[in-house]
């Protein structure tokens, strides 16, 4: 499981490694789907099993990739691979530098906006993607009303602390 800690001391050659193989980024979509079986996914990418289970093995290593047992009605349980974490990795090369950031993506399903917040979002980013560009006024205004929902809570927050502590 990739946590805070995990994610800034992932080996950039390892992250390079998978994102830089087919395979493995095909891996990785499938599973972004729904979590599977090595046979599943072997038939599915029609790649050997001896193969999959390598790749998966490496990314399960690096925290990418976590794997569980799960009972079947016929038969043995089967191991079943996911994807527990979303994570954003952006890599930056400039003549004098490169850098790779990893971070947890901020689109988690626990912290997305209310459905219609939401819909007007990926609504603007639709339109945006469309050549649209008058719809990144629209994207800015969201942004700062974002922005000042943010400061709100964060000073109610503040504000709850400060109470709390005098009372102490």
């Amino acid at each position: 499981m990739i946590d805070n800690n995990n994610l800034n001391n992932m080996d950039i050659e390892d992250i390079l490694d998978v994102m830089g193989c087919r395979t493995r980024r095909e891996i990785i979509t499938l599973l972004r789907e729904e979590p599977r079986f090595v046979s599943e996914i072997s038939k599915k990418l029609e790649v050997g099993q001896k193969a999959i289970i390598e790749h998966l093995k490496a990314m399960e290593e690096m925290g990418i990739l976590e794997s569980s047992f799960k009972k079947v009605v016929r038969g043995r349980p089967r191991k079943y691979y996911e994807l527990p974490n979303d994570f954003s990795i952006h890599i930056t090369i400039t003549k004098n530098t490169l850098k790779i950031d990893i971070t947890e993506d901020l689109l988690n399903l626990k912290q997305l906006p209310s459905g219609d917040e939401w819909s007007k979002l990926l609504e603007l980013e639709k339109k945006i993607d469309n050549g649209h560009w008058e719809a990144i006024e629209d994207l800015k205004s969201q942004i700062r009303i974002y922005n000042n929902l943010k400061e709100r809570a964060e000073y109610i927050l503040e504000r709850v602390h400060r109470e709390k502590f005098r009372r102490s």
